[in-house]
């Protein structure tokens, strides 16, 4: 079996969750990290003492010049995205995105566009679908469980923003961070691929004074191609508990996903009992699945299209004016 040559972009906590997803036993079979980019020459000597077998580089293009690449996994802040992926793309390399796919709908239109010129795997990292809590979902509302869905609730509520685990430079940016950049697209992806395509109907976005800093409210209504109703409500920065889950009402019950795994659902006019969601649903990890595609097997990723299109209702929810 032909190794794919792997290389990562971007070392910070997925770029190295990545790396050690694909040293585990099943995938160093079949893949073998070759070399890796980072901007800080710190995060680079950390990972050369223990990796000392793999390249490492300040400069991508070098990098990719070096090296023969198949596979080029893209793990820095969403504004670096389109640099690094159209030169990967102009280099007709199979390229692995995390999300959102880019920083506006204008450069994800145009990656997208260059990926299917290029005819490569091209897939973004959306993990939500491949979840055993959303595959056993997407199952009851296929039976109808619930009945018709009447109306979703979208709750995002953040006591503080950035998490603890999450401090970074950019992530409470106004340009490239936020709640609805960094969570809300795992949502609303989930649910246009379980539900259907979105379309925002409005979206009033709170900002502090500080025109760097990111949201700190939204309030959205958003719906189906078929109608149905999308109601979003973030808040960030209060006292409380955390809470980031979905509501869909039917006409014969309601299920619950709180806070992302947490599958609830019960009958109208009873209470929300949990429901037993079997491990072995789980089709994670997407890498394994990338790596599939490429070799021609049977697999399911999400490609530039589904970023794009969940980009699409992203800048909507963020900036009302211009859609």
């Amino acid at each position: 079996m032909t190794m794919i040559k792997m290389a990562v972009i971007g070392l910070g906590k997925m770029g190295l969750h990545m790396i050690h997803q694909a040293t585990e036993a099943e995938l160093s079979k079949i893949v073998e990290i070759i070399a890796v980019c980072d901007a800080s020459e710190e995060n680079l000597a950390s990972f050369a003492s223990s990796h000392p077998e793999t390249k490492t580089y300040t400069d991508f293009k070098r990098l990719l010049d070096t090296h023969a690449v198949d596979l080029l996994y893209i793990a820095v802040p969403p504004k670096y995205h389109y640099a690094v992926v159209m030169e990967a793309l102009k280099r007709e390399i199979h390229v692995f995105c995390e999300k959102p796919l880019a920083n506006s709908v204008e450069e994800a239109r145009a990656m997208l566009e260059a990926a299917e010129k290029a005819g490569v795997v091209h897939a973004i990292h959306f993990s939500m679908p491949h979840e055993p809590s959303v595959v056993k979902l997407q199952e009851l509302i296929r039976q109808e469980t619930i009945g018709k869905i009447r109306k979703i609730d979208l709750i995002l509520q953040f006591p503080q923003w950035p998490r603890a685990w999450q401090q970074n430079a950019w992530i409470t940016s106004r340009e490239q961070g936020g709640f609805i950049l960094e969570v809300g697209i795992h949502w609303i992806h989930m649910i246009q691929k379980v539900f259907g395509a979105i379309r925002v109907i409005n979206s009033q976005v709170q900002f502090p004074e500080s025109k760097d800093e990111c949201e700190h409210e939204v309030q959205a209504a958003m719906e189906l191609e078929d109608g149905t109703r999308i109601q979003l409500n973030g808040i960030a920065h209060f006292a409380g508990e955390e809470r980031v889950s979905m509501v869909v009402y039917g006409t014969e019950g309601t299920i619950a996903l709180e806070n992302w795994d947490q599958l609830w659902s019960g009958r109208i006019g009873e209470p929300l009992v949990p429901v037993e969601v079997n491990e072995s649903l789980s089709q994670l990890p997407v890498l394994k699945h990338v790596i599939d595609r490429i070799q021609g097997q049977p697999s399911k990723i999400y490609d530039f299209n589904d970023g794009y299109h969940a980009q699409l209702v992203l800048e909507a929810l963020r900036n009302p004016d211009q859609f």
